[in-house]
């Protein structure tokens, strides 16, 4: 973002916490490029002006398919970021502002995000994804009543013609339902693959990355052809195969963003390790994050809860957004095990760190019973059981192909606002009186607005001190990271 020009430096000048402020300005940066910073004198409502920055630009907004770029204008107070901004649409000559619950006559928006702000919880960045989310559901702006167009409520059909994502002009229609696999090799593939097989997807987009250890199979895409695919087109209709070096753009719009892509180095260090993987990171997850602002990111990178964190930390998006696959494959093998060979027909989960420190808990709840899904408390009872359908399972590997299909049920649930419980990795700040910010596999409800983790319950002596020490290492590893 240039903030190097003299009037901006100036009114910067003037600002309580400038550099904290000139550091969220970068921030909106890397994820809203579009969002340009300029200068200007505002006029609040008792009559009296100040001098202020603020930030101009778009924000994309999907509707029935199509891909709207809405004009908002933010204003940033002196105190800024310690208070909210104040934000506004700003319509053209040819659009009209539906009045709303987000939004007054005067263009005013009015959200949650503003009212409830508390920095450093709440950011810019934050702020414009819950506008596109509210504009998702009611949008603010319509075209004007003409001749030619009769209905005042119809969407301005010209802004549909801009694409955010790479700056061009173009008609830009979305597929409703769209998932993008990013990084290749063995479980990328198995993800295309499982994805295809079981969710319905209108389009899924795989992008093989140059710079990721886990690279390859694009081009075995190219060469064989799906049998299931040919039933509505074929499969490069269907798929679209990406190979260029972090070219994330034909990703946007995507309702699900599965990242699969792995930077292992040869270092020795496992910090310098996973550090490589922080640093490939840093060149994908932003522009996701910006491509399709409303997707569930599902992280299967490794090690998963740290991963996950991560891309948390560098998209900007909200905690039920960022997800990652962490021990879902377990749960699902888990609750088989339970209900098969030990006839309990319960579901039952596997929760904490991707590790020797896994956990084993069960529903209160029967398969089919329609009562809202509770973690149970620990009991004498169901601590053998649970621990029997450990030991049976054991042996069980998280082979690629099994991993695939573990996330292609989470997308479907996603992709059909299942609310299925699937144990994926999430803030755990908060749940069973953690207290720092860590993410572990917990029981989430899973759906078109991302998890909903159960509440949490209290843990057994040894269970706990399993997942204590699980938020203490992760939480060190975090801290030696380079996010």
């Amino acid at each position: 973002m240039d903030l190097t020009s003299e009037k901006i430096q100036r009114i910067l000048s003037k600002y309580k916490f400038r550099d904290v402020a000139v550091e969220e300005l970068e921030k909106i940066h890397r994820i809203y490029p579009g969002m340009k910073p300029s200068t200007g004198t505002y006029t609040f409502s008792d009559s009296t002006q100040k001098d202020l920055l603020k930030l101009t630009g778009t924000i994309p907004v999907q509707y029935e398919g199509r891909s709207y770029n809405f004009p908002i204008q933010l204003w940033l107070l002196d105190s800024f970021p310690f208070t909210p901004p104040i934000c506004h649409l700003k319509p053209t000559s040819n659009m009209v502002i539906r009045e709303g619950k987000h939004v007054d006559a005067r263009g005013r928006i009015h959200l949650p995000g503003l009212h409830n702000w508390d920095y450093p919880k709440s950011s810019v960045v934050g702020l414009l994804n819950e506008m596109v989310t509210k504009f998702q559901e009611d949008p603010p702006l319509s075209s004007k009543t003409t001749p030619d167009n009769k209905d005042p409520h119809e969407l301005l059909a010209f802004v549909s013609n801009f694409r955010i994502s790479d700056g061009g002009i173009g008609h830009h229609d979305q597929p409703i339902n769209k998932v993008s696999v990013i990084g290749g090799g063995d479980l990328g593939m198995a993800s295309v693959m499982s994805i295809l097989s079981k969710c319905k997807v209108d389009k899924l987009v795989f992008i093989d990355v140059a710079e990721s250890s886990t690279k390859g199979g694009s081009t075995d895409l190219e060469i064989f052809s799906l049998p299931k695919v040919e039933v509505s087109r074929g499969l490069q209709e269907l798929v679209t195969i990406v190979s260029a070096v972090l070219d994330i753009s034909a990703s946007a719009g995507s309702r699900v963003v599965v990242v699969t892509a792995n930077a292992w180095s040869s270092e020795q260090s496992y910090v310098t390790v996973v550090q490589t993987n922080v640093d490939l990171y840093r060149g994908i997850i932003p522009n996701l994050a910006r491509l399709s602002p409303s997707a569930v990111m599902l992280i299967a990178s490794q090690p998963v809860d740290i991963m996950t964190h991560v891309a948390w930390r560098q998209s900007g998006l909200p905690p039920t957004h960022v997800i990652g696959a962490g021990c879902n494959l377990d749960s699902e093998r888990l609750s088989h095990v339970m209900d098969i060979n030990l006839n309990t027909h319960k579901p039952a989960w596997v929760i904490g760190e991707l590790s020797d420190n896994k956990i084993p808990v069960m529903s209160n709840s029967g398969l089919n019973s329609n009562a809202s899904p509770e973690i149970a408390q620990g009991s004498s009872s169901t601590k053998p059981l649970l621990d029997r359908a450990f030991e049976i399972m054991k042996n069980r590997g998280q082979r690629s192909w099994s991993v695939g299909l573990s996330i292609a049920d989470i997308t479907n649930s996603v992709l059909t606002d299942k609310k299925k419980v699937h144990s994926v990795s999430t803030l755990a700040q908060g749940w069973g009186g953690i207290a720092v910010e860590v993410f572990l596999s917990l029981p989430c409800i899973m759906g078109v607005n991302g998890s909903t983790r159960l509440a949490g319950v209290s843990l057994g002596q040894e269970d706990d001190s399993k997942l204590r020490n699980s938020v203490t290492s992760l939480s060190s590893l975090m801290a030696q990271l380079r996010i």
